[in-house]
């Protein structure tokens, strides 16, 4: 055990575990295999109040089971949660046959450890007396963090793994997400940048000697690693990016360049920013996989916003959609800022209640709605008039954003439109497209006769005269493609291919309880039916009349609802149900399906839960 300081120390295990002593309590940053635990009596440490985990890797946590054994608090960065408390879960689902992923996610836990609770990025908390706040240093992992402390008069950066010595880094191989990329490089460079602008007086890697001359050192790897992606010829514009992240499009309306969708700003003369839209700013590149340790939001341009631009306040973000990379951030966003999340009306619910539906690029968490914008009413905010208004197409789950600025009818359209010149399809049936939106889109545009267009992934769009007639054809070719390739005629769903959804998709609830499931049946015929729907459950479930019978108009929808009991059995995870249903006299069969995770009855250990209780009354006991 090495004395850095009256209260700091530094065992050398599988990596540096560092001891913060107070009195006889500690608190460790990171843990190897778990042998600092037979030293602490050494230096009159009688109880560990927590241990601090710097990133998921191996060499780091190994020795945890010791640490849960002896009832000792775990602490881990909120990123990578899943990696400590469920990576049974995680072992089970990563690809390895044809896998393309070469991230060291598998450098993981072999079992899971319970979580005492997790290190939110920018939050800072007390152990044993001692603040440590923490900052997001994306790199080594996607998920990695670094903790800064105040130790005996001196600024401490625990790093983990982002640096190991003056320019130089543990692993190459940690910072490539992908299959060939170099994401972790450039992110490394950000999260390099952030780090130095904390003034820390000794920088304390997970492998590696104590650094002192912390931005000698910092800028030693920096320029290092940018002479690295310059020889790949990757990221060119990092720099020009991290020194200028927003474009002005207007005086009072900017455009964040960094942001995998596009983010924009509205400002105003109070001081005060309306964001449109926040999914994950400053991306370097996505990592492979779809965990959430691979899609890792953070607030890395907002000192600049702030700096550069006057802004006093973030007071809200209002959203295009639901889509993971336009609100991501959102949850930062209220925690940290304070701002407020505005969504409309038609899809508020998506975000507040994701385990609800099946739809793709739901973000991994609830987001709280502060505010429902109904459509097509205006609302103010500041000196500025907005108003949203349906925008199916890209996702039936969608606004556009219409407000005056600068003197420039604007309008925030999302993912609507795709290209430079804003009007190439960006249609996905699984969002529920319907063959007539982008007709019906057209016709909105033309009315609403913006003069700029806020698109989600390729920047502003200036728009010309002619623009809504090329959007009008375009909007009648695309329906009149899917005339033709159907037979809607004979089975009209409009495109979308969905004739029932079971809501919730995703239910989680004890055994023996109850629980409420309901079908929506839709009539893809010209022509009234009688809808019979069939609840499938497992083999021993038991649902309070299994079948229903009702009318459908001709093309139209309509709900029922079912009541199942869950089985008295051993917990199990994501069991299906399924709906079977016939219209008429046409079987369509098991068209629709839930996932349904049985947790143990209380008093036993629990499976992980899937996701909390949606709209509908769910887990009420036997």
């Amino acid at each position: 055990m090495d004395k850095l300081s009256d209260s700091l120390y530094l065992f050398a295990d599988t990596c540096n575990v560092y001891v913060v002593r107070s009195g006889s309590e500690a608190v460790l940053i990171d843990f190897g295999c778990g042998d600092v635990l037979d030293k602490l009596p050494e230096i009159g440490v009688e109880r560990v109040a927590a241990i601090l985990i710097t990133h998921h890797h191996r060499d780091q946590v190994q020795g945890l089971p010791r640490a849960v054994a002896q009832g000792i608090p775990i602490w881990v960065p909120s990123a990578e949660q899943d990696l400590f408390a469920n990576i049974e879960e995680h072992w089970q689902a990563r690809p390895v046959a044809n896998s393309y992923d070469n991230r060291q996610d598998r450098f993981s836990l072999l079992e899971s450890v319970p979580v005492a609770g997790l290190l939110g990025d920018y939050s800072s908390r007390e152990f044993a007396g001692v603040r440590f706040t923490v900052l997001p240093t994306p790199g080594h992992t996607t998920g990695s963090i670094t903790l800064l402390a105040d130790v005996d008069g001196q600024r401490a950066a625990f790093s983990g793994d982002l640096i190991a010595a003056p320019g130089q880094v543990w692993s190459l191989a940690a910072t490539q997400w992908s299959y060939n990329g170099a994401e972790g490089v450039a992110a490394s460079i950000a999260s390099l940048i952030s780090l130095k602008g904390q003034c820390a007086d000794v920088l304390l890697p997970s492998h590696g000697e104590p650094m002192r001359e912390t931005a000698r050192a910092i800028d030693l790897l920096i320029e290092r690693l940018w002479g690295l992606l310059q020889d790949r010829g990757e990221h060119s514009r990092l720099f020009r990016f991290l020194d200028q992240p927003y474009d002005a499009v207007t005086p009072h309306l900017l455009w964040n360049r960094t942001s995998v969708s596009d983010a924009y700003v509205l400002l105003s003369e109070s001081g005060k920013a309306l964001l449109i839209d926040y999914g994950y700013d400053f991306m370097t590149g996505f990592a492979a996989g779809t965990d959430r340790a691979s899609r890792r939001p953070w607030l890395y341009t907002l000192p600049k916003l702030k700096s550069d631009f006057g802004v006093q306040s973030i007071d809200a973000v209002i959203l295009t959609h639901y889509h993971d990379d336009h609100v991501a951030g959102c949850n930062l966003l209220r925690e940290i800022e304070g701002a407020q999340v505005w969504a409309a009306e038609n899809f508020a619910t998506i975000l507040q209640f994701p385990e609800y539906y099946d739809l793709p690029c739901l973000w991994y968490d609830p987001i709280p709605v502060d505010r429902v914008i109904p459509l097509e009413k205006p609302i103010q905010w500041e000196e500025y008039t907005l108003t949203c208004y349906p925008l199916p197409g890209h996702t039936r789950y969608a606004a556009a954003i219409a407000f005056e600025v600068d003197g420039k009818r604007a309008l925030a359209v999302g993912d609507q439109y795709q290209s430079s010149a804003a009007q190439s399809w960006n249609y996905v049936y699984a969002n529920r497209f319907n063959m007539t939106d982008y007709r019906a889109s057209a016709a909105l545009y033309r009315k609403l006769a913006p003069d700029l267009l806020l698109s989600g992934h390729w920047g502003p769009h200036w728009v010309e005269p002619e623009y809504f007639d090329r959007l009008e054809a375009r909007g009648e070719a695309l329906e009149a493609h899917h005339r033709a390739l159907l037979p809607l005629d004979a089975f009209d769903l409009g495109g979308e291919d969905q004739a029932a959804t079971i809501h919730p998709y995703r239910i989680t609830a004890r055994a023996g309880q109850f629980c409420d499931v309901a079908v929506e049946v839709r009539n893809p015929f010209n022509r009234t039916v009688e809808a019979r729907v069939r609840l499938v459950t497992p083999q021993g479930w038991t649902v309070q009349e299994p079948e229903r019978r009702f009318t459908l108009e001709a093309y139209g929808s309509s709900e029922t609802a079912f009541t199942l009991r869950l089985p008295d059995t051993a917990p199990l995870r994501r069991a299906r149900i399924a709906a079977d249903v016939t219209l008429g006299d046409q079987r369509l069969g098991q068209v629709a399906e839930a996932l349904v995770t049985v947790l143990a009855p209380r008093g036993t250990p629990d499976t992980p839960n899937e996701a909390p209780g949606g709209p509908l009354k769910q887990g009420h006991s036997a």
